[in-house]
């Protein structure tokens, strides 16, 4: 579905609008995940400008560096009419392509940047010296690099000496926040209710393009189960692409670790035993990777006495998709291609309840400033705020929270995030005093107890005194 109304992205759009109000030719790097919403950023950004795009072909085993230089060489002759174009040197691309955009205000986006350099040795060096020459003349020129492979970027342009004090402005997509993911939902049509747009979102997360493959005229289970598993779902395939895609030979162990983390966070050296990988460098690489790339995120603890963060920490797989696709759409792969799984409820796949609880938590953590908001705690108030977990000792229990705030005035916000088809009764109670029992808090600490929910609360819990907050799915979708 093509959607003309642009959701979202303030923040960004202004950074970009600020770009035009200086007097000096500006260098621009972006970069988050695939199908994030990079270069329909970038689009909504120049709509009203002189915009020139450029997107690199994606690999595939004929891909050559003289072909990436070809589709180049092509985008080019269509915007200025230049036919028989050689395509031997990037250095005279650059210099022809800056040749056309020496005046007035311009807009160059090169798209997946990684796809059209990784290929030549020569194409980074050379745009450097592009910029420094020729686009940088042109005060009114902004060059933006767009890709979503962030290791590469991160390796190659930000931390490269090449472009040392060249790059004005950085930016990292990341998901689109609950209240844009809704006023997506509307843009597009869906009427469903709040639980069904909650059973969308724990199959797409925040991420634009895929909630834009929703058809509102089919409930959430009917749009799951078209997207995921008939035959010819668009989303069916969608991680074997991703991962070819970004990872390209290293992709098995790349889905090994995605694979570990869709059964819940783990330690590093939890990860390292269960994949049977050694911890040293290569696997420690192959995370970080991950973590640029905004598929797993690094949780770290921290002591709540001091207020320093601790060395220990947690994985977590923090995109939706990737965790459904692995527990649902992996192991039955092989009968959805056969046509003989789209008949199936999804709701009664296994533990479908313990993935939905994971997924619900994704949606709050990924959403944490607007709990913020709803809770009326300030940013500068807080202290730390993170997944909470303290491991057995001699002297104390091990304990895991969903999500902990701490604030200078030494008050603990224990939110307990819980996903259940039905009310929450009065039990999570008991849960949550044994939370905070097994907790090491200093005496001069208070701990007030928040509860998030999805479908509703029991009249006992509406009406008891436990919980400080309680706060619905709902509220943080329609902020």
């Amino acid at each position: 579905m093509n959607i003309d109304t642009f959701i979202g992205r303030n923040r960004q759009l202004a950074g970009l609008k600020r770009l035009l109000q200086r007097r000096t030719a500006s260098l621009v790097v972006i970069r988050g995940r695939r199908r994030v919403g990079k270069s329909r950023l970038v689009e909504e950004f120049a709509k009203d400008l002189t915009y020139y795009k450029f997107e690199g072909l994606a690999p595939t085993k004929q891909t050559t560096a003289q072909s990436q230089r070809e589709e180049f060489a092509r985008q080019l002759s269509h915007y200025f009419g230049l036919p028989g174009l050689k395509a031997d040197d990037w250095g005279d691309l650059f210099s022809l392509l800056a040749k056309h955009t020496e005046q007035g205000r311009v807009v160059i986006l090169f798209d997946e940047i990684t796809w059209m350099a990784s290929l030549d040795p020569t194409f980074l060096g050379k745009l450097k010296i592009a910029w420094d020459n020729y686009f940088s003349k042109n005060p009114n020129l902004i060059l933006i690099l767009c890709g979503s492979i962030s290791t590469w970027i991160e390796k190659n342009i930000l931390s490269s000496t090449l472009f040392f004090g060249r790059i004005k402005h950085k930016i990292i997509l990341e998901e689109l926040s609950l209240p844009h993911c809704n006023d997506l939902l509307k843009v597009i049509g869906f009427r469903g209710s709040i639980f069904e747009k909650f059973m969308l979102l724990s199959m797409t997360g925040g991420i634009p393009w895929y909630i834009e493959l929703i058809d509102p005229s089919l409930s959430a289970v009917e749009n799951i189960q078209q997207l995921c598993f008939v035959e010819d779902g668009i989303l069916v395939d969608e991680f074997d692409n991703i991962f070819h895609d970004l990872f390209g030979r290293n992709n098995n162990i790349y889905k090994d670790i995605i694979s570990t983390l869709s059964l819940g966070p783990v330690t590093y050296k939890e990860l390292s035993e269960r994949i049977d990988y050694p911890s040293g460098g290569p696997l420690t690489e192959y995370v970080n990777n991950l973590i640029l790339s905004g598929y797993i995120t690094k949780d770290y603890s921290w002591s709540i006495k001091s207020s320093k963060e601790l060395s220990l920490y947690k994985l977590r797989l923090s995109d939706n998709y990737m965790r459904f696709y692995l527990k649902y759409i992996s192991p039955n792969y092989q009968k959805i291609t056969k046509g003989r799984f789209q008949h199936y409820s999804v709701t009664d796949l296994a533990g479908w309840d313990t993935i939905m609880g994971y997924q619900f938590e994704n949606l709050v953590l990924n959403n944490r400033n607007i709990l913020l908001e709803k809770l009326n705690i300030s940013p500068s108030h807080v202290v730390y705020d993170n997944p909470y977990f303290q491991r057995e000792t001699k002297s104390s229990r091990g304990c895991q929270i969903d999500y902990l705030i701490q604030t200078k005035f030494n008050t603990l916000y224990l939110c307990e995030v819980k996903f259940s088809k039905n009310p929450v009764g009065m039990n999570i109670v008991n849960e949550v005093e044994q939370k905070i029992a097994a907790l090491n808090l200093p005496k001069t600490f208070s701990v007030l107890p928040v509860l998030i929910h999805i479908n509703g609360a029991t009249e006992g819990m509406a009406t008891n005194d436990f919980f400080a907050h309680i706060v619905d799915f709902g509220e943080l979708l329609e902020n």
